[in-house]
């Protein structure tokens, strides 16, 4: 199966996406004149740059074929309208990227082909050859590639980071996200029922309620919830010790599920009086509900960077002292504050406090990966200087509702992004000089 590169090529930036793949395909077809002359002309003038005629045929060219092809093609003059608005926006953008310094490295944009090439089952080295069997020229692929994520870290800049998310949406989302969830989850459950006649009195309602409390408060003590149910509920499943089982969300009675999304297996809902009498739930398990849970480590450590005055050997031959020191018997925090150069930790005795695998600079991670909590390692050197370190605990956390707000805050931005994207190219298109030349 013949696979084209640029149809397929969804990495950073949505690098060959849309527009910009359409320029890879027939960058090389300017007319040529009978001198052999290359013949070219501006299409528009846009502030300080243009758009060149040869750009614009290009493009035509190309979104004609496809449209063609889906039996959606709008008469010529329409097409080229349309496509030259785009480019003059295109330019647009990238002459405030240039403005704002955002530009792309050949390392950064290597690093992006290589995992093009990767997604393709090609060796990088193999790209050029590639492109070229389909008639795409592996410069421009290049020059392309780099302009979308140029356009992408400038839309980051300018729209997504610009986005607000309101306290207010975030609640409505997470509220949202708990209730789909609660219909869905398998909750285990039990209840002690005090009934209370129809037309009960204050002072009978009074004695119900003060046996309810003086359960509850054994309840509180640690007394078994289904020994106190069996002797004292009046509900149906009393001899059950209380159990209503293992019911959907949606199939526990209304008065239940207002208090059980609020438990965790283990917990007894506070005394509630209802037109039957008064109740307390307990929660007793969950199922169904997948935890995300992350490996994570805490960690302290002491930096020496090198300068002008201390060469690398020299700090080295520091941190061998400091260590030294510690293995003695001096306390690392304390060493820490006094000369620790990590202006973040060293106020804290050098602590990080608790991160995620991934969170370091690769040297970092490997000697944390080494180390058995409590060894104070070797001096290593990183990027940032040389280093010792402690591994002070080792835990798996629950990262559950930071990732549910994570993924609110993602799709509550998500929801706003086209409108705002569309906006602010609205902003640029009226606040630029642009004069058409067809």
């Amino acid at each position: 199966m013949n696979k084209r590169l640029y149809l397929r090529s969804t990495g950073l930036a949505g690098a060959l996406i849309g527009l910009g793949a359409a320029q890879l395909a027939f960058g090389q077809t300017r007319e040529l004149g009978g001198g052999g002359v290359l013949l070219d002309g501006v299409a528009a003038i846009v502030d300080d740059g243009i758009v060149l005629k040869s750009e614009l045929r290009q493009q035509v060219a190309l979104i004609a074929e496809r449209l063609k092809g889906e039996g959606t093609l709008p008469p010529l003059p329409i097409l080229e309208r349309q496509i030259l608005e785009q480019l003059v926006v295109r330019r647009i953008q990238l002459q405030r990227a240039e403005r704002f310094g955002i530009a792309i490295s050949d390392d950064m944009l290597n690093q992006t082909l290589a995992r093009v090439a990767a997604q393709q089952e090609v060796a990088f080295e193999e790209l050029p050859s590639r492109l070229a069997a389909e008639g795409i020229d592996y410069a421009l692929y290049r020059q392309d590639l780099r302009e979308q994520i140029i356009l992408e870290q400038l839309r980051q800049r300018d729209v997504i980071g610009r986005i607000n998310v309101s306290p207010k949406e975030m609640d409505y989302c997470l509220s949202r996200s708990e209730s789909s969830a609660f219909e869905n989850l398998d909750y285990n459950t039990s209840y002690i029922l005090l009934g209370a006649p129809e037309a009960a009195s204050p002072q009978e309602l009074d004695q119900v309620r003060q046996q309810l409390d003086n359960i509850y408060e054994r309840l509180e003590a640690g007394e078994n919830f289904a020994e106190l149910a069996v002797r004292f509920s009046d509900g149906q499943n009393a001899l059950e010790g209380g159990a209503l089982g293992w019911r959907k969300g949606s199939q526990l009675p209304t008065l239940f599920s207002d208090v059980v999304i609020k438990l965790k297996p283990g917990d007894i809902s506070q005394p509630i009086q209802t037109g039957s009498g008064f109740y307390i739930v307990r929660l007793n398990e969950t199922r169904g509900a997948e935890k995300v849970l992350q490996d994570q480590v805490r960690v302290r450590h002491i930096l020496i960077s090198p300068n002008e005055i201390l060469d690398s050997a020299a700090a080295e031959q520091r941190m061998l002292a400091i260590r030294n020191q510690i293995v003695s018997g001096e306390e690392f925090s304390a060493i820490a504050k006094a000369v620790s150069e990590d202006p973040v930790s060293a106020a804290e005795g050098g602590d990080l406090g608790w991160a995620a695998a991934g969170t370091f600079a690769p040297e970092f991670e490997q000697m944390i990966d080494a180390l058995d909590v409590g060894v104070v390692s070797e001096p290593f050197r990183t990027r940032f200087g040389w280093h010792i370190l402690e591994v002070l605990e080792r835990r798996q956390y629950d990262t559950t509702n930071e990732v549910k707000e994570q993924q609110c805050f993602e799709s509550i931005r998500a929801s706003k992004l086209e409108e705002e994207t569309e906006l602010w190219l609205r902003r640029l298109r009226d606040e630029a000089y642009v004069e058409y030349r067809l």
